[in-house]
């Protein structure tokens, strides 16, 4: 099998992944349709309540991720994510319900929202350390960018059908659609080898939340990827908001081309993927090159003069992202303790996706004032400065050099002085 998808030789792994796959799908259906109602059905193209919706569909990662990271190491993970994704698709399928009705109203999305939220602030952390039980540790950092491949092939399939789903036959069906699509998840639970799956050591006492934070403070390495994956989670990745309104208020564009902005991107983002997945491991430097790239491509994006343009270069977009989410993830996965992995891994979803709560409205309220093109730009302008921040801090603090050439190629090089000190993992 070729080392792109080696971890697929893993029979419950393969069925992860597939059932995984055709969820994602629904997953992207389901955005675009949330974005659409809030949007253009149940405001007149108000970005502020768009931003709200989005924050608080977020929200929960924020403030639920000690607690959720503590379920993920202490419960059977299949059993959690099983109870999870039940709950996911009964509110999909709730706000579907209230959409082909006519009797859904803003407050209803609202409260959707944030249980959706909650529902997968305990979902996503469980879903991260659930694969280092799926495949042994040599295919994890694989395994890691394969699951990236499947998120990003529901962004380039699920916005398309849905954009196209909405022009035919309407929002709701979009929704109905998200909630069945959960099902191949489950399925793939129920029918996995329970006796070929490697449990991380369960945690059964109390003190677990403060014993993870703790762990955490005490790695410098972990905490600078932490730092750059929350910058970029919070002010560069709303993209459910920025492309909603490039398509509608600068370009003046419909459902079916907003819903196709999605796919462009995962064209960018699922050759990423593929190729972190050909990667023996994840290092630092590549996680720099790629915020390096994206701070160029969201920068094109923002001074796009046309919907072509911005379409085009939501490409490079796609590809330095999910780069940088994928490299940053298997990081820090590979540098937990097994028996940490549940809750360092909810403190990264919390600061990763946590931020959007933050941002999101903020980004919302800058579209308002200051125009669509912003809400890309200041994404590009606070990535572009932690980039300058871990530079300077990894050479004072660590007594590591980075420096960004573009001789031939682009490239980034991470370097450490003689010192008496050992030079931390983070750097190498």
């Amino acid at each position: 099998m070729s080392p792109t998808f080696r971890s697929l030789s893993v029979h419950n792994y393969r069925l992860w992944f597939v059932g995984a796959l055709i969820s994602n799908v629904g997953t992207w259906m389901g955005r675009v349709a949330q974005d659409w109602l809030v949007l253009t059905e149940l405001t007149d193209h108000n970005a502020t309540a768009l931003g709200t919706v989005t924050g608080l569909q977020f929200l929960p990662f924020l403030l639920l991720a000690p607690w959720a990271g503590s379920i993920a190491d202490r419960f059977p993970k299949r059993r959690v994510l099983a109870l999870t994704q039940t709950l996911l698709a009964v509110t999909s399928l709730l706000t579907g319900l209230l959409v082909w009705t006519g009797a859904a109203q803003l407050w209803h999305i609202y409260a959707l929202a944030l249980i959706q939220g909650v529902a997968t602030a305990i979902d996503n952390p469980t879903r991260q350390a659930f694969v280092s039980e799926l495949v042994p540790s040599e295919h994890l950092p694989n395994a890691v960018a394969l699951n990236s491949a499947s998120f990003n092939f529901g962004r380039l399939v699920g916005p398309a059908v849905a954009g196209l789903s909405i022009a035919w036959w309407g929002t709701a069906v979009a929704f109905v659609v998200n909630a069945a699509t959960f099902v191949s998840v489950l399925l793939a639970l129920v029918f996995m080898r329970v006796a070929e799956l490697r449990p991380s050591p369960r945690v059964a006492r109390r003190g677990a939340v403060r014993e993870g934070l703790r762990y955490v403070r005490g790695r410098p390495d972990i905490l600078l990827v932490l730092f750059l994956i929350f910058v970029l989670g919070t002010f560069g990745m709303n993209f459910q908001l920025t492309m909603a309104l490039m398509a509608t208020e600068q370009f003046g564009k419909g459902a079916g081309e907003f819903g196709l902005l999605g796919s462009i991107m995962a064209i960018g983002s699922l050759s990423a993927a593929l190729l972190a997945a050909r990667r023996e491991r994840p290092r630092l430097r590549t996680l720099l090159l790629s915020l390096v790239g994206f701070t160029v491509a969201s920068g094109a994006a923002a001074l796009a003069p046309t919907y072509e343009l911005f379409a085009l270069a939501l490409i490079p977009v796609g590809l330095s992202a999910l780069s940088a989410m994928t490299t940053a993830n298997a990081m820090v996965q590979l540098r937990t303790a097994p028996s940490m992995r549940g809750r360092v891994m909810a403190l990264y979803m919390a600061i990763f996706m946590g931020g959007t709560p933050i941002g999101a409205p903020l980004i919302g309220w800058i579209g308002e004032v200051a125009g669509p093109r912003w809400t890309i730009g200041v994404g590009t302008v606070a990535v572009a400065i932690s980039l300058v921040a871990v530079s300077v801090w990894l050479g004072r603090r660590q007594n590591v050099r980075v420096s960004y050439e573009s001789q031939r190629r682009p490239r980034v090089r991470v370097t450490a002085s003689p010192t008496a000190h050992p030079v931390p993992e983070a750097a190498r």
